[in-house]
């Protein structure tokens, strides 16, 4: 058993410590994946593969520096997974779309990490509920997202304006 596996002694379930401990642990996991894509690389091929998405937009989306949107896009165009196509009327704009092997190969990563994480949802005994929760975990992040003027960039203090302008419309909406 990895000292990962282990669970901290003072840690309870209620303690969102704890939370930020599996979600760090989640992300590691589905770091290993063997999804074919690498997670960044997944990221921008499903928001490219929803209708072709401006670079500007997905750098912004995914909350990475541009030049890093372009190297990955770089390597993904190189790899005859996503082409980049000039917006007609105005070329200075280009917008990244996926190839049929771009579109083959997103299935196969949706599916590696739908199988892996079915599995761990089986063991919790309540997916649903789970999902739902992350549904609404997205939700919260995106708001936050939004409330910081859409960049999604630099790290959120506690107890910030943001930070509590979210909580305070989540809990309204409670």
């Amino acid at each position: 058993m990895s000292v990962d596996a282990l669970p901290d002694a003072n840690s309870r379930s209620d303690d969102p410590l704890s939370a930020v401990l599996t979600l760090m642990r989640l992300s590691r996991a589905l770091d290993r994946v063997d999804s074919g894509l690498s997670p960044q690389q997944y990221r921008i091929l499903k928001l490219a593969g929803a209708g072709g998405e401006r670079s500007a937009r997905l750098a912004q989306r995914l909350a990475v520096a541009r030049p890093t949107l372009t190297a990955i896009a770089d390597s993904l165009v190189g790899a005859g997974l996503a082409r980049r196509e000039a917006e007609a009327g105005d070329r200075r704009v280009v917008r990244l779309h996926l190839t049929e092997a771009g579109t083959a190969a997103v299935a196969r990563a949706d599916a590696a990490y739908r199988q892996w994480l079915g599995q761990v949802l089986d063991l919790t005994g309540d997916g649903a509920r789970i999902t739902a929760g992350l549904a609404l975990l997205s939700s919260a992040l995106e708001e936050l997202r939004y409330a910081r003027g859409g960049t999604g960039g630099g790290p959120v203090s506690p107890g910030s304006a943001v930070g509590a302008g979210a909580a305070g419309t989540r809990a309204g909406r409670a």
